[in-house]
């Protein structure tokens, strides 16, 4: 059984894609059209310096994912058993499958990425070491009610959102249970409350558009299900303001059965994270057999 996997925003560095523009010139083509600007340009040249800005990443890492896709096809690999993608990567992951146009899914991004450059004044932060019970515990513990889990990326990597003074203060906090704290290179408190308007908003612009049928199965960030022909609105719509379950979906992929994962996207964070939550699984799958064992000594 295969997955490919396509990471989001954090993956973006200027010089990404460079052989691939030179292989898809129609998708590069077809882009600049749609976002009226050359994405080639902003992702290997970036003089502007806008690939760090949300309304320009995302559309410029939708891009470069699609043609890692067509790149991975054309060099002869397999359909996959099912795609799923981090966050804005999941917009590539519906396009593998049918759901829309390459066009249509890039005209998606540029709006949600222009939604969410919206709200400002937010922060991100990447909670590793605790597990995301602990990090809700502190959370309780110390009364940041402001706070909201945004991305259960592992067993062991968490990622919180709120207001920017909020997610700072934290820091010393997190220090005190030895967790390393790392605040984000972000514009905004994504997959949080805060992204309440940018759905609403993005909500109606979704109501002039249709989706095709799913070719083959997605899982979706909010729930890590499978989406159906009837709710891609409703999942893409709640991605903004809910986190992201990529812990949970790789663990209901790997208890399916042998699972092969593919990361078609610049970097291998994905990969890594992957790796983590295998790692965790078969450990407590070793802790459950130990105690099993005791237990039937013991009768």
């Amino acid at each position: 059984m295969s997955t490919y996997m396509f990471p989001g925003q954090g993956s973006q560095k200027k010089g990404m894609g460079a052989a691939l523009f030179e292989a898809y010139p129609d998708l590069e083509g077809s882009a600049s059209d749609v976002l009226g600007y050359s994405v080639k340009a902003l992702c290997l040249e970036d003089s502007e310096q806008r690939l760090g800005q949300t309304q320009y990443t995302q559309p410029a890492i939708y891009v470069v994912n699609a043609m890692h896709y067509r790149h991975k096809l054309n060099e002869g690999g397999q359909l996959p058993d099912f795609v799923i993608g981090h966050s804005l990567g999941e917009y590539n992951a519906l396009h593998a499958v049918g759901a829309f146009s390459f066009e249509e899914g890039l005209a998606l991004v540029k709006k949600r990425g222009e939604l969410m450059a919206e709200a400002e004044k937010g922060a991100m932060a990447a909670v590793i070491g605790p597990r995301p019970q602990q990090v809700q515990q502190v959370l309780e513990q110390y009364n940041a009610d402001v706070i909201d889990i945004a991305n259960y990326n592992s067993p062991l990597q968490t990622v919180i959102a709120g207001p920017r003074e909020s997610i700072v203060a934290l820091e010393p906090i997190f220090d005190l249970i030895d967790a390393s704290y790392t605040v984000l290179n972000t514009s905004g408190a994504f997959h949080s409350r805060y992204m309440a308007e940018a759905k609403v908003k993005f909500e109606h612009y979704l109501d002039d558009y249709s989706f095709s049928s799913i070719q083959i199965p997605v899982l979706a960030n909010t729930n890590a299900l499978p989406y159906k022909a009837g709710n891609i609105k409703e999942n893409l719509v709640e991605q903004i303001v809910q986190p992201v379950r990529w812990t949970k979906s790789i663990r209901r992929l790997l208890e399916l059965g042998e699972t092969e994962f593919f990361e078609l996207g610049e970097g291998k964070v994905l990969t890594k994270f992957v790796k983590a939550i295998k790692r965790d699984m078969q450990h407590n799958q070793e802790l459950r057999t130990e105690e099993q064992l005791e237990n039937t000594s013991m009768a």
